[in-house]
């Protein structure tokens, strides 16, 4: 369910957040929150040198019926949007692909941590085997976190200016209220 998408979470800094996935009607906020990220961020999480993020991209960031697609916010207590992020699963259901991208005047506060931290606890209770994350190489930022987090590095077979980040997700043993594996997102979603 969309539900365990939600969580309210602390930094190591003591910031305080909450975490849910994005609906349509997030739409608006999510263009607001791109106004306050940086180009150079921009182009990071696209990997592309646009300069504004389009209604299309806005729409796929706030759609609920992909199933292959959670879409996350992270907002501050007082309703600012802080970050967006998105768990794509993979042509298999067993893998996913993360992107993530935090407001400009919130960085260095923990929030991209515990926010990749959470996706990664949403990917291991939906029996995704890895994550990965396509990142410029000149995102020394992003690129070092996600090592941080056992993320390993590989090189982009077909494009040199990108590196692949993969971490393996280690088996949650079973329980009785066993979670989805990573085919049963769109389950989820509807």
């Amino acid at each position: 369910m969309l539900e365990d998408t939600d969580d309210d979470l602390t930094t190591r800094t003591g910031f305080r957040f909450h975490v849910r996935h994005a609906t349509p009607q997030d739409e608006a906020s999510v263009a607001e929150f791109f106004k306050h990220v940086t180009p150079e961020d921009i182009r990071f999480r696209f990997l592309s040198g646009m300069k504004a993020v389009s209604h299309e991209r806005l729409l796929d960031m706030t759609r609920t019926d992909d199933p292959r697609v959670v879409n996350f916010l992270a907002f501050a207590p007082n309703e600012t949007l802080l970050a967006v992020a998105m768990l794509a699963a993979g042509e298999d259901a067993q893998r996913g692909e993360v992107a993530l991208t935090i407001r400009n005047d919130f960085k260095h506060q923990g929030i991209s941590w515990e926010m990749l931290a959470h996706i990664c606890r949403y990917a291991e209770r939906h029996n995704f085997k890895s994550i990965e994350s396509l990142e410029s190489r000149e995102n020394h930022a992003a690129i070092e976190l996600e090592r941080d987090m056992e993320f390993q590095v590989c090189d982009d077979e077909d494009d040199p200016t990108v590196v692949v980040l993969r971490r393996d997700i280690k088996p949650q043993p079973p329980s009785d209220d066993a979670p989805l594996d990573g085919s049963e997102v769109s389950h989820m979603l509807r």
